[in-house]
């Protein structure tokens, strides 16, 4: 008598057949049906399809030198498609972004350069992509300018990056990150600006004056857990890891510290090349979130070890095939025309209390 079939064993792998022609939708429906990380790419497309199936507020982390690296407009059809509804961002990668869309660019290099030669001709290098120091520090005294033309008071980040989204559109009408989310009405969260050469700038402004380049990160803290209290269906999309990865989590903590409805993000996905098992946040697992609080314990979820200059052009690629209508039908956060105040649900965020339900 034959043994019977293990549980276990019920679906097959099935080996990745090459076709000519394979829309980026259908390499990654194959994905989903081999192993690895192929499989958890192809599992991120469906969670993500889910998040945006679902009534639930988008974040998306941002880390790591992807604007630098090629990214920055799959991260502006991001937004002007609807597929986020918030983005966190490192300052670096926001200046890198507003370097392109002010008509400059990043080079094509190579890691093996000589990098004494390179500093010689006031050349930066990020691995194997190499920028101009000089265009850089007109870009700094840009932002310093910019910032001695506001108002004398403390900015969110979120308030200060939908000015300089709306100031970038006006002078150049290029896209980017930042023009794509003033034109899309997306907020943008930069928790550490000061650890990026959009601080520099910032600084720069308030040497000329000291009442310039003020910032009010914690007001950040309460408009981000504000938005979850509103909507406490909540995704995550995360880049590298990084500040932004922790600042998404922690407004989820933070809003359920005023409202018991908010049990942690429901979606998540993750995608990076670091790992769990030297204790580091950018590597820390969606499994240990959900011992914090952070994401839910009931919460669909899936890791891609992977770099994201690979499976990001990918993953969007074929979310354009399936979802672009879902998304386009969405509510989301906008601002009022002042551009001041973050409207969620037809309601205005309190710019310095938390808005309890």
């Amino acid at each position: 008598m034959g043994r019977r079939k293990s549980r276990f064993l019920r679906r097959p792998v099935e080996p990745f057949v090459v076709e000519s022609g394979l829309s980026a939708d259908a390499v990654v429906d194959r994905l989903e049906r081999i192993s690895f990380q192929g499989r958890n790419l192809g599992r991120a497309r469906r969670i993500w399809e889910q998040m945006l199936a679902s009534d639930a507020t988008i974040f998306l982390g941002l880390a790591g030198a992807l604007s630098a690296g090629g990214l920055r407009l799959v991260i502006a059809h991001l937004i002007e498609r609807r597929y986020i509804d918030c983005l966190v961002s490192t300052g670096a990668n926001l200046y890198h972004d507003l370097h392109e869309t002010r008509g400059r660019r990043h080079f094509i290099g190579s890691p093996t350069l000589d990098d004494a030669a390179l500093a010689a001709e006031r050349i930066d290098r990020v691995y194997d992509t190499l920028a101009s120091e000089d265009e850089f520090c007109k870009n700094d005294e840009w932002i310093a300018n910019f910032a001695l033309k506001l108002e004398r008071r403390p900015y969110t980040t979120r308030e200060f990056l939908y000015k300089l989204g709306e100031q970038l559109w006006h002078d150049t009408e290029h896209d980017g990150i930042l023009t794509a989310a003033y034109r899309a009405n997306v907020p943008i969260f930069c928790p550490a600006i000061a650890d990026s050469s959009i601080g520099m700038g910032l600084s720069q402004a308030r040497h000329r004056d000291a009442g310039a380049g003020m910032s009010d990160v914690i007001g950040d803290i309460i408009e981000s857990a504000t938005l979850i209290i509103r909507r406490p269906s909540t995704a995550t999309v995360v880049l590298g890891g990084g500040t932004p990865k922790n600042f998404i989590n922690q407004a989820s903590v933070q809003a359920e510290f005023f409202d018991d409805r908010v049990n942690g993000h429901r979606y998540a996905i993750q995608i990076g090349t670091d790992v769990p098992h030297f204790g580091g946040a950018s590597g820390s697992s969606l499994e240990e979130a959900q011992s914090w609080g952070k994401l839910s314990v009931e919460s669909e979820k899936v890791a891609v070890y992977a770099d994201a200059t690979i499976a990001l052009p990918l993953l969007v690629s074929a979310l354009e095939s399936t979802a672009h209508g879902t998304a386009a039908k969405r509510a989301h956060p906008e601002f009022d025309a002042s551009g001041r105040v973050l409207v969620m649900n037809g309601q205005p965020l309190a710019d310095n209390r938390f808005q309890e339900p």
